[in-house]
């Protein structure tokens, strides 16, 4: 039996001895033991990450310092609008693949984490794909749409990062992803994790706006969305016509430019200093 399981077990045996105790007085009864939201966290298990892949996946944000200032900025910028509105569902997504998306969800997870009073869950809702998985170096059998189908549990699949951060990841392609990104299970599913987790932010790495209509059924159920475009690439009709599409689904955040070029004094000594 896992910690989760312990725990719930723990807690009707507790409600159950003081409902016993208090048949034959007039003392109210008790509420229902609370399970921990760290004991649910903790419970899950916990990734490595060597350094190697640290080096071979640009996870700049992994240990922190001058190389993370981009995504440290970016994770400030992004808490700044989560308080000013209210906001805790935060998709990444872009007019096309190649853009960088995954491996900025994954720094912004890292750099967010570094946060260490908040709570992060990370959703790979890219089910054509294993993005994350492949960036993080974790292998499985499941994905994120068997959770959503029911077909697995989300605290049997998810794997948690430090005490602070926990990642749903897919290790095989799905099918029917739109289908499935549509349905009223995806909402039942995040509904389920806010009120076991209660996580402070809630970060979806989303397919690309203008290869499947995969984002466009889902969207609606997030806050808010962070628009990945690519320096030197993107050009600024797709970026326009993405970020008119975008703004019908959810709310836009911000643009994002990635794979950007800059002098090393831009995050270099001003960041140290």
């Amino acid at each position: 039996m896992d910690r989760l399981q312990q725990a719930i077990q723990k807690a009707r045996v507790e409600r159950a001895n003081r409902q016993q105790e208090t048949s034959t007085c007039t003392v109210p009864e008790p509420q229902p033991v609370q399970i921990q939201r760290d004991e649910v966290w903790t419970s899950l298990p916990e990734i490595k990450i060597d350094h190697t892949t640290v080096a071979r996946q640009r996870l700049m944000s992994y240990l922190g310092g001058t190389e993370a200032a981009p995504y440290d900025m970016l994770r400030t910028k992004v808490l700044q609008q989560v308080a000013a509105h209210g906001w805790r569902r935060v998709a990444l997504t872009s007019p096309y693949s190649d853009s960088g998306k995954s491996t900025s969800t994954a720094n912004l997870a890292f750099s967010l984490g570094r946060q260490l009073e908040l709570r992060t869950v990370v959703l790979d809702f890219d089910l054509r794909r294993m993005g994350l998985a492949k960036i993080l170096k974790q292998t499985g059998q499941y994905n994120m749409a068997d959770v959503i189908q029911g077909t697995v549990p989300f605290h049997e699949h998810a794997v948690r990062h430090g005490e602070n951060v926990i990642f749903g990841l897919n290790h095989v392609p799905a099918r029917n992803p739109s289908e499935i990104l549509q349905s009223r299970q995806v909402i039942e599913l995040l509904e389920q994790i806010e009120a076991v987790y209660q996580p402070d932010v809630i970060l979806f790495d989303t397919p690309p706006l203008m290869s499947s209509d995969d984002s466009h059924g889902f969207l609606k159920n997030v806050d808010c969305a962070l628009l990945l475009v690519v320096a030197e690439k993107t050009t600024l009709d797709r970026i326009d016509l993405a970020e008119r599409q975008l703004a019908e689904l959810t709310s836009v955040m911000g643009i994002v430019l990635n794979k950007c070029r800059y002098s090393s004094g831009a995050f270099g000594y001003e960041y140290g200093y």
